[in-house]
């Protein structure tokens, strides 16, 4: 029988990230795919102009309603979009700690585009703590999380374990803008796990929500962290190389 996957993201008009580039990745995984909507961006492929957030009723009401009606496997957490959506998120992910759930932090679009404002950074992470499967920033996102910049690989190994402490949670950072190198590293509690990949001269927009929506179908089909995030790993690579070019920005082909 199928099985349910649910995102709790932003709606992107350009079906480029956010819930609409989760469904997709849920589908190519063989998932039928929910959505739970935080936010309306006004974007488009290469840009964020504006953001209207929905109030904390309204996504604990589309919540709700789906919760009752199917029997989800797994949750993928992305935009919240404002501090006043930070407690309905704590009380979903609280509520499914029997299952997977993968956490990827968005606060500031790569446009430049604050998404969540900066103060409530730490809370957001203190209310994440102790309730997720995974969290997977990205170089800028770890850096904001932890107050200070992560330039090279040492950094990033140093940061995986302190975020994986501070979060009571596996986490991976993703270091696509790493020098030189295309460089995630895993910490799942125990040890440390590199994935490198060849760096491709290609800007795609929504390589956060394809990472994170594909690593939660794999944990959902069984595999292990490792081999889940490998996998997710691996999958994306193979979509950045030959991008949808529909549009001034480049797309996920999926």
């Amino acid at each position: 029988m199928k099985k349910a996957l649910l995102t709790i993201a932003g709606f992107d008009p350009s079906s480029g990230a956010g819930a609409t580039l989760d469904l997709k990745v849920f589908h190519r995984l063989g998932f039928y795919g929910l959505a739970v909507l935080t936010a309306v961006t006004v974007q488009n492929s290469y840009r964020v102009f504006g953001l209207k957030v929905l109030p904390p009723d309204l996504v604990r009401q589309q919540y709700q309603k789906l919760q009752a009606d199917f029997n989800f496997s797994g949750l993928k957490i992305g935009l919240i979009g404002r501090r006043a959506n930070i407690r309905v998120i704590e009380e979903i992910i609280s509520e499914n700690q029997n299952r997977p759930v993968v956490v990827d932090p968005v606060f500031r679009s790569s446009s430049g585009y604050w998404l969540l404002e900066k103060e409530s950074i730490k809370k957001y992470l203190r209310a994440l703590s102790g309730k997720i499967t995974l969290l997977t920033p990205n170089l800028e996102e770890a850096s904001l999380l932890l107050g200070q910049k992560i330039k090279t690989a040492n950094d990033m190994e140093e940061a995986v374990i302190n975020l994986s402490q501070l979060s009571c949670s596996a986490c991976l950072i993703k270091g696509g803008h790493l020098p030189g190198r295309a460089l995630d590293i895993l910490y799942d509690g125990r040890n440390l796990f590199h994935f490198e990949k060849e760096k491709l001269k290609v800007k795609v927009h929504g390589t956060g929500c394809f990472l994170s929506s594909a690593i939660l179908g794999f944990l959902v089909i069984g595999l292990d962290l490792q081999r889940s995030c490998e996998k997710a790993s691996s999958l994306i690579h193979q979509y950045l190389k030959s991008p949808l070019k529909i549009s001034r920005g480049r797309l996920f082909d999926i």
